[in-house]
């Protein structure tokens, strides 16, 4: 039996989390989001969840959380995300810094064996090496999501040198499921497709990403858990099969079989990074199974979608 804090819970990835946990009944798993973009719909709904409607970024949100609580593990997912979202309010990117320092502080001071982060792709920045490496990290991206990420993974180095607390940061890649926000890129091309509406590309479409089923993200997190050689360590978490987005595009119109037509839009002036592929070895070796290919993850996404 473990007790589980998962901040940012009723978020997609966080979520999913917490439905894999509680699939132990013996486990406790409490979520906290303040669902500016999370969502209660998405909060398991079983009698071993418990969700409180908090802010991490205010000390007085959450304290009261930890000391009503004696949390085993903490999983901290809380942050601002979405390219769009973040470049319009960069002062509330900045703030998730408070957040990362009130859970490691209450963490430290009531016991916890271990915290994990949700940092990101984001830190590579222009990628210095494809793929990119746990180990290569060249802080070239100005934008204040990317800085605040690496921050964070320097806040969680920086615990376990000073006070002994014990921490695992994943660097997630592009991770979609069933509940993605449509303002993501893949959940937002399909119901285009789905619609038959024109799917909008920034730029040529060629900068390339790589997709990582929840599933297999999730199954990583809590393999991670009981992984002697996840702890004090920095470990992507995505897909390692790259491809441009406006081949995403091409073939989500072809397994819908849509009339959809892709229309190009200006490049974004900041905040669209030119590739994006991890050094998935280390994940493999956690995972201990194949991640499922973006065709079968489209498949289980288009039966959630009709239902």
């Amino acid at each position: 039996m473990s007790t589980y804090l998962i901040t940012g819970g009723a978020g997609n990835v966080g979520s999913a989390l917490a439905m894999h946990l509680a699939k132990d009944s013996s486990n406790k798993i409490v979520i906290i989001d303040n669902l500016s973009t999370g969502s209660l719909e998405k909060v398991p709904n079983l009698p071993n969840v418990k969700f409180i409607k908090s802010n991490v970024n205010y000390y007085n949100d959450i304290a009261p959380v930890f000391a009503r609580y004696d949390f085993d593990y903490v999983f901290h997912y809380a942050a601002l995300v979405g390219v769009k979202r973040t470049l319009e309010h960069p002062m509330m990117v900045l703030e998730d810094i408070e957040g990362i320092k009130h859970v490691l502080s209450l963490s430290k001071n009531t016991g916890v064996k271990r915290v994990f982060y949700s940092s990101s792709s984001e830190v590579y920045g222009e990628p210095f090496e494809i793929p990119q490496n746990e180990k290569t990290t060249p802080l070239n991206s100005r934008l204040p999501y990317a800085i605040v990420k690496n921050v964070g993974e320097a806040f969680f180095k920086s615990y376990y040198k000073e006070y002994g607390l014990e921490y695992t940061i994943f660097r997630f890649f592009n991770t979609y499921g069933p509940n993605q926000s449509d303002d993501f890129v893949l959940p937002k091309f399909l119901k285009l497709a789905l619609a038959n509406k024109d799917i909008t590309l920034y730029g040529d479409g060629l900068q390339t990403r790589s997709f990582c089923y929840v599933d297999d993200n999730v199954q990583t997190c809590v393999n991670a858990i009981n992984d002697s050689s996840c702890i004090n360590t920095v470990l992507n978490v995505g897909s390692d099969k790259e491809q441009t987005i406006l081949s995403l595009a091409e073939e989500i119109i072809k397994i819908t079989n849509s009339k959809s037509q892709i229309v190009h839009l200006p490049a974004l002036k900041e905040g669209d990074m030119a590739r994006r592929c991890p050094d998935t070895s280390k994940m493999k070796k956690v995972l201990g199974r194949e991640l499922k290919p973006l065709k079968e993850g489209v498949m289980e996404l288009l039966k959630f979608y009709k239902g």
